[in-house]
């Protein structure tokens, strides 16, 4: 029915990748890349948010402090 797709559509995608000293998990939200969890082996994990839609990556901690970081293409569709 309609109602079923939209509501699998509003469900976030989640990808989990796995590398030597880290886990990154990215958030989908209609294929659009919202955000990343980034959990390195030594230290605590942290987030980078598209908080307005423009591309760019605001790095937050799990303590909830902003931090800005330098910005970078992380991948292109």
């Amino acid at each position: 029915t309609i109602q079923e797709s939209a509501a699998a559509q509003a469900e976030p995608e989640v990808r989990i990748i796995q590398k030597t000293g880290q886990k990154i998990e990215e958030y989908r939200m209609n294929g659009k890349l919202y955000a990343i969890k980034v959990t390195p082996k030594i230290g605590l994990p942290y987030y980078l948010v598209d908080e307005d839609g423009s591309g760019k990556m605001n790095r937050i901690d799990t303590h909830g402090d902003k931090l800005v970081v330098p910005r970078w293409v992380l991948m292109t569709f």
